[in-house]
C-alpha cells in the first residue's frame, strides 16, 4: 500500500478505491503505523505552528499566541486522540453493523474508519492559518461521504440502510469527540473548545439529510477528478489550473439549490441609517468560481463619535456546503469570560453567532436566513443590541421571502 496513492485514490475516488481496500490483508500495527499516524500527525503538527507560531488575530487584542507548551501539550494530545479516536471509532462501527442488517468484522471496521478520516486529515494542513481552520469541516463531511460509500463494502450492509448506518456510526464518533475535546481543553488551558461545542445539536435525522447533497458532491467530484486527469495527460499547465479550479467550485458550489439573486436587489436592503448611524459607504458584488457562485452587498455605517457598524448580506444560492464552513445548525456554545462572550445556536430556527468583547467595546452577530442568506454585522465602540438592531434592520422576513428566488427546477 502506497500511503499517496491510497490518500489520493480514497479521496478522490472513493467509489473505485473502497472495493481494492475490502480485499487487502493487513493487520492492525501495519494500518496504524503506515497509514493512520503519518496522516494524524497532519492537523496535530499544523495546529501547534497555527496557534502557537503563526498565532491568530482577536478584535482589538491584536495577535494571540498560545503558549508553546500549551501547544505542544495539545498538539500530543490531539495526535494520540486521533490514533485512540479511529479504534473506538471502529469498534462502533463494529457494534452497531447487526442492528443494520451488516457483518461484524472488526478488521473492515477497523480499515473503514481509518480510511474515511483521510479527506478531513489531509485538508488538517488548513490550520497553519487559523483563520481557515473552519474550511477542514467542508472535508469533514466529505469524510462522512466516503464513510458512507464504505459501509456497503466493508460491512456488507444493504444500500438501503447504508444512510442510518453511517448517521448512527457518526452521532456515536461525534460523542467520543466532544470527550477528547473537553479533556483536552481541560488539561491545556486553552481556548480550544470548539468540537467540544458540538453537543447535543446533532441527530441521525440531520446527518441523514445531509448524506443526499454529499453523495451529489461526491459524483461531481468524481466527474472534476477524470477531468483532471485528463488535464494532466495532455500536459497544459492551463488547463490543469482550470480543473483544479473547477474542482474548487465543485465542492464550495455542491449542495446549491438556486442562482443567486442580483447583487443590487441586496443592496436596496442595506437602508441609509440604522440606529442612528449614517450610511457612509455601500458597494454590492456577484462573484463564481465553477458552479460556486455568491452575490452579496455591504454598508459602513458611522457617526461622529467613533461608532462604527458593517452590515454584510451574502447569498450563498442554498450551498449547503458552504453554510455547512460556519458549523451552524451543528453547533451549540455558550462560553463566557471575564472580557467577553461567544455564542452559537438557533435563534427562531435560524442558525445564530455572536461574540462580544467588553474592551472596546465590539462584536459581531451573523445568522443564515432561509437556508441561503448569511447576514453579518461587525460593530466598534458599540453594544451587542446596538449590534442586534443593525442585523434587523435589513429585514429578515423579506430575505426570507426571496428565499424561493432562481430556485433551479
Amino acid at each position: 500500500m502506497n500511503l499517496v496513492e491510497r490518500a489520493k485514490n480514497i479521496t478522490l475516488s472513493p467509489k473505485t478505491e473502497w472495493p481494492v481496500i475490502a480485499e487487502e490483508s493487513t493487520n492492525t500495527a501495519d494500518l496504524f503505523k503506515n497509514y493512520v499516524a503519518p496522516l494524524a500527525a497532519i492537523p496535530a503538527i499544523a495546529g501547534f505552528v497555527g496557534m502557537s507560531l503563526i498565532g491568530f488575530s482577536v478584535a482589538m487584542l491584536g495577535t494571540i499566541r498560545l503558549p508553546i507548551g500549551v501547544g505542544i501539550t495539545a498538539m500530543v494530545m490531539n495526535f494520540v486522540f486521533a490514533l485512540a479516536g479511529v479504534y473506538l471509532i471502529s469498534l462502533i462501527i463494529d457494534a452497531l453493523a447487526p442492528q443494520f442488517g451488516a457483518q461484524k468484522n472488526s478488521m473492515q471496521a477497523l480499515k473503514l474508519a481509518a480510511y474515511s478520516f483521510t479527506p478531513a486529515w489531509l485538508a488538517g494542513i488548513l490550520s497553519l492559518l487559523p483563520s481557515l481552520s473552519m474550511l477542514s469541516l467542508l472535508a469533514g463531511l466529505y469524510s462522512i461521504y466516503v464513510l458512507y460509500l464504505g459501509v456497503p463494502v466493508l460491512m456488507k450492509a444493504p444500500e438501503e440502510k447504508a444512510g442510518a448506518y453511517t448517521a448512527a456510526s457518526v452521532v456515536c464518533s461525534i460523542v467520543i469527540m466532544v470527550v477528547f475535546g473537553l479533556v483536552i481543553g481541560a488539561i491545556t488551558g486553552s481556548s480550544m473548545h470548539g468540537i467540544s461545542g458540538l453537543h447535543g445539536a446533532h441527530n441521525s435525522s440531520e446527518v441523514s439529510g445531509a448524506l443526499g447533497d454529499l453523495e451529489k458532491m461526491g459524483k461531481k467530484m468524481e466527474e472534476v477528478n477524470k477531468k483532471m486527469e485528463a488535464a494532466k495527460q495532455s500536459g497544459d499547465p492551463q488547463a490543469e489550473m482550470q480543473a483544479a479550479t473547477a474542482a474548487l467550485g465543485t465542492v464550495l458550489g455542491a449542495g446549491g439549490t438556486a442562482e443567486v439573486v442580483d447583487k443590487d436587489k441586496l443592496k436596496a436592503l442595506l437602508p441609509e441609517t440604522i440606529a442612528n448611524l449614517k450610511r457612509t459607504s455601500i458597494e454590492g458584488e456577484k462573484s463564481a468560481m465553477g458552479e460556486f457562485k455568491i452575490s452579496k452587498a455591504d454598508a459602513r455605517y458611522s457617526d461622529e463619535n467613533g461608532h462604527q457598524i458593517h452590515v454584510t448580506i451574502t447569498d450563498t444560492g442554498g450551498s449547503k456546503m458552504f453554510a455547512s464552513m460556519f458549523a451552524w445548525g451543528m453547533m451549540e456554545q455558550d462560553k463566557e469570560t471575564d472580557s467577553g462572550y461567544e455564542k452559537m445556536g438557533k435563534v427562531n430556527g435560524r442558525p445564530t453567532m455572536e461574540r462580544f468583547q467588553k474592551n472596546g467595546p465590539s462584536g459581531e452577530y451573523s445568522l443564515l436566513v432561509g437556508g441561503r442568506f448569511l447576514v453579518e454585522t461587525k460593530g466598534d465602540n458599540v453594544d451587542m443590541t446596538t449590534i442586534k438592531t443593525a442585523s434587523a434592520a435589513v429585514g429578515y422576513d423579506k430575505l426570507e421571502g426571496m428565499k424561493n428566488e432562481g430556485v433551479k427546477q
